[in-house]
C-alpha cells in the first residue's frame, strides 16, 4: 500500500488548504535538501577556526560543536527557519482538521458500527504513557500525540496521519516509501515460508501501518496497540473504511497482555526512537515471549544510531532532541539494540540488526529482527 492513500477518514481540504501544504512540503525540501547540505561546509570553514582562535582548540565533540554553531547568525537562522517550516506543517492540517471536526467524528460513528465492523477497539484508561509522550507535543504535533477531547475525539490520529505524510515528502520520501511495504518486501525475500496466521503491530498510531498486513494476510487475525486513544479511535474508523479487518487496543507495548507464544508475526513501525529505554527493552522481552515458534518480529525505525558516526553528525542528529520535542531520540541513538534483545533474553543467533533500503533508495531504514526457532 502506498503512502497517502485516499479513505474516508482524511479531512476535506480545500484548494487554499492544498496550496499552502505544498508551499511547506518545498520549504521543509528546500531547507533540508539545501541549506542544510552547507551547514558542515559552514563548520569547517567559518565556525570551527573561528572557535579555535577564541578558545584555543577545535570543538570535538557534539556539545562543544552546538555551542560553536549556535553562536553562527546563519545557522541560528537556519534552525529557526526549520522550526517555523516545522511549526507552519502541523497549523496547515490543524485548521483543516478543527474546521472538519464534527463531520470526521461522524463519519467515524458510521464506519464503526457494531453491525457492521469487520474489526474492533478496545480502550483502557487505565494504561499510562510514557511521560516524554504524554506531557510533550512530539514533533510539534498540534495537542500532542495524546490528544483526546471527548469519548469521540479522532483529531490526533487525523494529525498524525496527514501530517506525517507532509513531513515525510518534506524529507524527500516519495509516496512509494511506506514502511510495511518495505517490511512486507523484506519478509517475503528472507522469510517466503512465513504465513501467518495471528500479527500484532506495535505503536501503531493511526493504524497506515497495520491495515496493510491486514490487506496483505485477509486469513490473519490481525491486532494492533498503542497508548493513545484518540490514535486508536481513528486508526479503527481508518481500517474499516479501508475494509481491513484489525482489533485495535489501548495497551502498553512493555506488557501487552497477550498469551504466550501467540503471534506468528510482530511488526512495530518508527516506535524504539519514540519510547524511553524501560519501554524499548520491555517491548523486545515481550516480543520475545509473545512469538509462536518459527515466528518472526520485524522492529522497522529511522537509520539512527550514533555508533559509526562523527561527532558532527551526532550534533546534527541531537536537533530534533532540542527543537522538535524528540526527548528520546537520543535515547534511542545511544542504544545498543544487539545488547538489548540479549539482555531480553533472546539469543545472539535469533536476533539481527542492520539496514532495509526503501524502494527509492532515498533513506535507509533501520530494522531489529527476531526469529524463534521453530518446535
Amino acid at each position: 500500500m502506498v503512502r497517502s492513500v485516499q479513505h474516508d477518514m482524511l479531512p476535506q481540504s480545500a484548494h487554499d488548504d492544498v496550496a499552502r501544504q505544498q508551499f511547506v512540503v518545498a520549504l521543509k525540501q528546500g531547507l533540508s535538501r539545501t541549506v542544510r547540505s552547507t551547514n558542515k561546509q559552514l563548520f569547517e570553514d567559518v565556525v570551527a577556526p573561528d572557535a579555535a582562535s577564541k578558545i584555543g582548540k577545535l570543538p570535538d565533540d557534539r556539545d562543544s560543536i552546538r555551542t560553536a554553531m549556535y553562536a553562527h547568525p546563519a545557522y541560528r537562522s537556519w534552525s529557526t527557519l526549520h522550526r517555523s517550516a516545522q511549526e507552519l506543517m502541523w497549523t496547515s492540517v490543524a485548521d483543516v482538521v478543527a474546521r472538519d471536526s464534527e463531520r470526521l467524528q461522524s463519519q467515524a460513528a458510521k464506519l464503526t458500527q457494531p453491525a457492521k465492523q469487520r474489526g474492533s477497539l478496545e480502550l483502557d484508561s487505565t494504561v499510562q504513557a510514557p511521560r516524554g509522550v504524554a506531557n510533550l507535543d512530539i514533533h510539534l504535533q498540534t495537542g500532542g500525540y495524546m490528544l483526546d477531547r471527548n469519548p469521540d475525539d479522532v483529531a490526533a490520529g487525523v494529525l498524525y496521519e496527514v501530517g506525517g505524510n507532509l513531513y515525510a515528502f518534506g524529507q524527500g520520501l516519495g509516496k512509494h516509501d511506506s514502511k510495511a511495504a518495505h517490511v512486507q518486501r523484506f519478509l517475503a525475500e528472507k522469510f517466503p515460508q512465513l504465513k501467518p496466521k495471528r500479527i500484532l503491530d506495535m505503536g501503531c498510531s493511526a493504524g497506515s501501518a497495520s491495515v496493510p498486513y491486514a490487506l496483505e494476510f485477509p486469513a490473519a487475525e490481525v491486532h494492533a496497540i498503542d497508548v493513545a486513544p484518540g490514535m486508536l479511535r481513528y486508526a479503527h474508523a481508518r481500517a474499516e473504511s479501508l475494509g481491513a479487518r484489525v482489533h485495535f487496543h489501548q495497551r502498553d507495548a512493555a506488557d501487552t497482555k497477550f498469551p504466550d507464544g501467540y503471534f506468528d508475526l510482530i511488526v512495530s513501525h518508527n516506535m524504539m526512537h519514540e519510547i524511553p529505554d524501560s519501554t524499548r527493552r520491555g517491548m523486545l522481552k515481550e516480543t520475545w515471549r509473545m512469538l509462536a515458534p518459527g515466528g518472526v518480529g520485524v522492529h522497522q525505525d529511522v537509520p539512527l544510531q550514533f555508533k559509526g558516526l562523527s561527532e558532527f553528525q551526532k550534533f546534527e542528529f541531537s536537533w530534533d532532541t532540542l527543537n522538535n520535542n524528540e526527548p528520546y531520540w537520543e535515547v534511542y541513538a545511544s542504544a545498543d539494540l544487539a545488547a538489548d534483545a540479549k539482555g531480553a533474553g533472546i539469543p545472539d543467533a535469533q536476533v539481527y540488526v542492520g539496514n532495509l533500503p526503501q524502494a527509492t533508495q532515498s533513506l535507509p531504514w533501520f530494522v531489529t529482527v527476531i526469529t524463534k526457532p521453530a518446535a
